[in-house]
């Protein structure tokens, strides 16, 4: 019998879901209404498989394999492999002198891209025995939590957004960290993006904040500096406790968000400790914002 139990914070945990045979429609419809009103969905016990993770992702949508072949899990193209193991794929940085791998601060995924995913959901095949959890941000709830003054001045306001491949080149909410460990990732080129600061949630219609500090460089057609500062101070009210769930993970979890409401962010975990995990993306058909010239 499927039930459902609050996460901590944000969030559901679904209980007494069966993968063994398939997934009724009914069972499917209950499943995607949850994820719409929780935003991000814990499932445990589902196992390390990829066809578990492939027939319960198909719950949820049309699944998009990466852009980048290279990070694909071999035999299966719409599954992303993310590991360290046999060689890394992405830069390591040293935080109080610990070199890092897979910490990524907060964003929502492609929000440098004027189609995001819609969503997407993580396995944990083999747990890090140290670090490596993820977190997860309700923008929504964030959102209504904001003073009305503030509301009404952002309301209308887009803001600037680029690819950051170096979190060097984070402008808001950097987490610091020196960068110790190159790799030979190539990314596509990717022009500047304007998103609205404030955006209606394509299905639920709730509103929500595009904010994401990895990406977001600045508001457009304002002063830099009042534009930043008022950036920062979105932030602070955002990244409170209330609106995050922070996920320590078991083998077999797979945890599911809404990508256009909920900001995540990857904590790392060191370069010598494993870590594999596999992802399935959920293709997104809305448009947020515009390309701007480069």
């Amino acid at each position: 019998m499927l039930h459902t139990k609050a996460l901590p914070t944000i969030g559901q945990e679904v209980l007494g879901l069966d993968l063994a045979g398939e997934i009724g429609e009914e069972t499917r419809q209950r499943l995607v209404d949850i994820w719409r009103a929780a935003g991000v969905v814990l499932f445990r016990g589902v196992g390390t498989e990829p066809e578990a993770l492939l027939k319960l992702s198909r719950c949820f949508g049309e699944l998009e394999p990466h852009p980048i072949e290279a990070l694909r899990l071999h035999g299966h193209d719409e599954l992303i492999l993310l590991t360290n193991q046999g060689g890394l794929r992405g830069p390591v940085y040293a935080f109080d002198g610990v070199p890092t791998y897979g910490r990524i601060p907060w964003h929502t995924d492609l929000a440098f891209q004027p189609v995001p995913n819609a969503g997407a959901l993580l396995n944990m095949v083999h747990k890090a025995e140290t670090g490596g959890s993820t977190a997860w941000l309700d923008t929504a709830l964030a959102y209504d939590a904001l003073d009305e003054g503030l509301k009404r001045r952002i309301d209308g306001l887009e803001a600037r957004f680029a690819f950051c491949a170096d979190l060097a080149q984070m402008k808001f909410g950097n987490p610091g960290g020196t960068r110790v460990g190159e790799t030979k990732a190539a990314f596509p080129d990717y022009p500047p993006l304007a998103r609205p600061l404030v955006w209606q949630h394509p299905i639920t219609g709730a509103k929500i904040l595009n904010l994401c500090p990895l990406n977001i460089q600045g508001i457009i057609g304002m002063d830099e500096a009042e534009g930043d500062a008022l950036i920062r101070t979105l932030i602070d009210a955002v990244v409170q406790p209330r609106f995050i769930y922070q996920h320590d993970w078991q083998e077999g979890d797979v945890v599911l968000w809404d990508n256009y409401r909920m900001m995540h962010c990857a904590m790392g975990h060191p370069v010598d400790v494993l870590r594999i995990v596999h992802r399935s993306t959920l293709r997104g058909h809305a448009t947020v914002g515009r390309v701007l010239a480069a």
